[in-house]
C-alpha cells in the first residue's frame, strides 16, 4: 500500500509517476487511484498524514515532506529524496516571518510573542533549543496573513518567496529545509519482497527526475574533428562514440542539458557535424 500526497503535490505526484512508467488514475472525487501494476495499491491523503500511517504500518510506503517527518517525530526509513513540486525542482524553506515595518531583527525579539504556523510542534521545538520562550498557535491556513493582527510573527513554508513579499513580510530566520521523501515502514522494509518493489519505484522516480531539462543529442562527426570537439563542447561529457561505415566518420551520442542545445547545435555545424537529432528523455539512471 502505498501513501501519496492529496492537494498541491497530486497533479506533479501522478505526472512524475507516469514519467517513471506508472499511470495512475483517480476520478474527481476519489481518494483510491487505479494502477497499471497490479502489485500497486494506494491511496491519496493529505501530505502531512503519510508519515504517522506509514510508521503505523497503514502503508507500506509513501511520499511526504521531510518537514511532516520531522513535525509527526515518525520513525520510517527515508528511502530517497524527490525534490520536485508544483512551482519548482527547489528545496523549500519553513522560515520565520514578521511584517516589513516590525522592530523584530532576530528570533530573540520575539520572546514572549505568539507566532502562528501550520508546523507546530517543530517550531515549538526550534525556539525551545534556543531557550525563547514563545507562544506557538496552529494556522489553519492563510497564514501569511495572520501577522501582525493576529500573530506576532509567523512560521510559513516557501519555494519562491513571492507570496510572502506581496504580504509585505520580511524573513527573520529559516527554521527547516524541506523536499518529498519516499519513505517506508520499517517492517515493510526489513521484508524482502517488499523492499525490492520499493526499491523498484525509489529507481524509477529517481531516473525521471534525472531527465527534466536533459535531452539527447545524437549526430554524426567527421573523425579529424572529434579531438576538437570534445576540447570545445566540455557540456558533452563522456559521449559515446561509435564507428560508421566510413572510417572517416564516427556516430556521437550524449545527454546534455536542454537550456545548452542552442548554443552547442551551431559549434557542432561549425566542426561539420551532420544528422544531428535531438530527442526527449523520460529516464535518466545512472
Amino acid at each position: 500500500m502505498l501513501g501519496l500526497p492529496k492537494g498541491s503535490l497530486e497533479e506533479s505526484t501522478k505526472a512524475l509517476f507516469a514519467r517513471a512508467g506508472w499511470k495512475i488514475s483517480t476520478s474527481s472525487r476519489s481518494y483510491k487511484p487505479a494502477f497499471n501494476d497490479p502489485e500497486l495499491d494506494g491511496r491519496f491523503v493529505r501530505a502531512q498524514e503519510i508519515a504517522r500511517y506509514v510508521e503505523h504500518g497503514y502503508f507500506d510506503a509513501g511520499l511526504t515532506g521531510f518537514d511532516w517527518i520531522q513535525e509527526n517525530n515518525a520513525d520510517v526509513t527515508e528511502v530517497c529524496d524527490l525534490i520536485y513540486s508544483k512551482a519548482s525542482v527547489k528545496k523549500s524553506r519553513w522560515v520565520l516571518c514578521v511584517p516589513e515595518a516590525s522592530h523584530v531583527r532576530k528570533p530573540e525579539d520575539l520572546a514572549g510573542k505568539r507566532i502562528a504556523t501550520e508546523l507546530v510542534a517543530t517550531t515549538r521545538r526550534w525556539f525551545a533549543a534556543r531557550g525563547i520562550p514563545v507562544e506557538v498557535e496552529f494556522s489553519w491556513g492563510a497564514t501569511e496573513i495572520k501577522a501582525p493582527d493576529l500573530a506576532d510573527a509567523i512560521v510559513d513554508i516557501t519555494e519562491t518567496g513571492n507570496s510572502l513579499r506581496a504580504n509585505k513580510l520580511r524573513i527573520v530566520e529559516t527554521l527547516l529545509e524541506t523536499n518529498t521523501k519516499l519513505i517506508a515502514n520499517k517492517a515493510a522494509w526489513a521484508d524482502p519482497a517488499k523492499r525490492k518493489k520499493i526499491e523498484t519505484i525509489a529507481l524509477m522516480l529517481r531516473g525521471a527526475l534525472e531527465a527534466e531539462g536533459k535531452v539527447g543529442l545524437k549526430l554524426n562527426l567527421p573523425k579529424t574533428a572529434l579531438e576538437a570537439l570534445l576540447l570545445e563542447l566540455p557540456s558533452l561529457r563522456n559521449p559515446t562514440v561509435s564507428p560508421l561505415g566510413s572510417p572517416a566518420w564516427v556516430a556521437i551520442e550524449s545527454i546534455i542539458d536542454e537550456s545548452t542545445v542552442r548554443e552547442i547545435v551551431p559549434k557542432l555545424k561549425a566542426l561539420g557535424a551532420e544528422g544531428i537529432v535531438e530527442y526527449p528523455l523520460n529516464k535518466v539512471i545512472y
